[in-house]
């Protein structure tokens, strides 16, 4: 996946870079990837940088230059890193409150802004002044290398070691662990100091390897960044390689659709159904969700409603309510459930409501092809067929909800076949249901728990 992919960059936005660990490799190649896709880039730093890191831009020129000279280099080169002067080996940037001026007088795309310095360590927590972010920003991207893991946490490896043992307790000199990294980036006045309000976030993880243990760490430090709901998304890779994000992680929501009248069920209400223990199927459904670490879980009732509810919060899910269940079309529970997840959410896992055997690896495995970014629905396959959950990006939520009725959803994912991925599974778990008695005595004979 590409940076630009990876961090939702939009025309027009001004990107900010803070932390440590890969700031200006992250940005150059940023602005490579924007340029190559026909973009016109500005690039600058509101610290300082290396003079001689000015040679790694296809042209640098200074804040002063005439207008006409500006656009006739953006043109020509695609790519433009401002500096203020040039003082005793360093570039010194612009005013932060000048960066929308150039944005607007050069006919740029993008602004890419270094707003923050580090010293060349791998991680860090802002001192007083730090770090410079203008306040036009529309995207903050704080940074860490995956390399401070296992390092210790000292002032040689980790610039205000000292301020991050003070706010969080964590040992001087311990080896820095995963959470501590996370907890760091996350929090408003370390990693998200200074971002103005209505910006976006997404964390960056630099220099993670494709494979490993480390990529695993890297794993654990973007699901932790995502518990903060300013933070978007967290994406992990290496700036340098040829594909750079080997993830972008996002939050992901569950749509359980629940509303059916269990016609074929001779009159019992199959979500209702024991499955194991005290538990419902729908209860046991959601855990299998939690257990997956879904983010936000929406049960869509509808038939026997004030039961379906009382089931769904005894699990701690959310609860929406179609009025129109009555009419049988699944369309309509769906876009209900699609209408009452959060805002912070990327994807919706459509969970059919009567199939407890859905296993959280499957879940996973699932979601992990989706932050790969190859797709925009994923769905899991078994014998080649179709089954369930389907994962649907929030890009394509609006298709789904302005379908009339008398529509179904395999209108939208059958029109998207091109942009779908499937994960392969010999559970057949995914495909089968509890429609009728004999399927549900079928399915706890399956899951080892006798006919019911």
């Amino acid at each position: 996946m590409k940076l630009a992919d990876a961090f939702a960059v939009r025309r027009g936005d001004v990107v900010s870079f803070v932390g440590a660990g890969g700031k200006t490799s992250t940005l150059l190649a940023l602005g490579k990837e924007l340029a190559d896709a026909g973009w016109r880039v500005l690039a600058t730093t509101t610290t300082r940088l290396a003079a001689d890191q000015l040679n790694l831009f296809p042209e640098a020129l200074p804040a002063d230059v005439p207008r006409a000279s500006l656009v006739r280099a953006l043109d020509e080169k695609r790519f433009i890193c401002l500096y203020h002067d040039i003082e005793q080996g360093k570039a010194l940037g612009i005013p932060p409150e000048l960066v929308s001026q150039f944005l607007d007088d050069a006919d740029a795309d993008v602004m890419l802004v270094e707003a923050d310095g580090a010293r060349g360590l791998h991680f860090k927590a802002p001192r007083l002044h730090e770090p410079v972010i203008p306040a036009e920003t529309t995207l903050a991207v704080p940074t860490v290398s995956i390399g401070v893991l296992g390092q210790p946490l000292n002032e040689a490896h980790v610039m205000g070691a000292g301020l991050i043992h003070d706010a969080f307790g964590f040992p001087l000199d311990e080896p820095v662990k995963s959470p501590w990294v996370a907890q760091v980036l996350r929090d408003p006045a370390f990693g998200l100091k200074g971002v103005p309000p209505g910006a976006r976030v997404v964390g960056w993880v630099n220099q993670v390897p494709p494979t490993g243990y480390m990529l695993g760490r890297a794993r654990m430090i973007a699901s932790l960044m995502l518990r903060q709901p300013r933070i978007s998304a967290a994406a992990f890779g290496s700036a340098q390689a040829p594909n750079p994000v080997h993830e972008a992680r996002s939050r992901v929501g569950a749509v359980i659709l629940a509303a059916g009248m269990s016609t074929r069920m001779q009159g019992e209400m199959k979500v209702l159904l024991p499955w194991q223990g005290q538990r419902t199927i729908l209860e046991h459904l959601i855990q299998r969700l939690y257990d997956a670490k879904v983010d936000d879980v929406v049960v869509v009732t509808g038939h026997r409603a004030p039961e379906v509810k009382a089931a769904a919060e005894r699990m701690g899910a959310r609860v929406t309510h179609n009025p129109r269940y009555a009419s049988g079309e699944m369309l309509s529970s769906l876009q209900a459930g699609l209408s009452a997840l959060g805002a912070g959410v990327s994807a919706a896992m459509v969970v059919l409501g009567d199939q407890p055997r859905l296993n959280p690896p499957i879940l996973r495995q699932v979601m992990e092809t989706y932050f790969g970014g190859s797709a925009l629905i994923v769905a899991p396959s078994y014998q080649h067929r179709r089954g369930h959950p389907i994962l649907i990006d929030r890009r394509l939520w609006p298709e789904l909800l302005a379908l009339p009725d008398g529509s179904a959803p395999r209108d939208v994912i059958n029109r998207h076949a091109d942009q779908t991925a499937y994960v392969v599974t010999t559970d057949d778990g995914v495909v089968n249901d509890v429609d009728t008695p004999q399927a549900y005595r079928e399915e706890r004979r399956r899951a080892g728990l006798g006919d019911g």
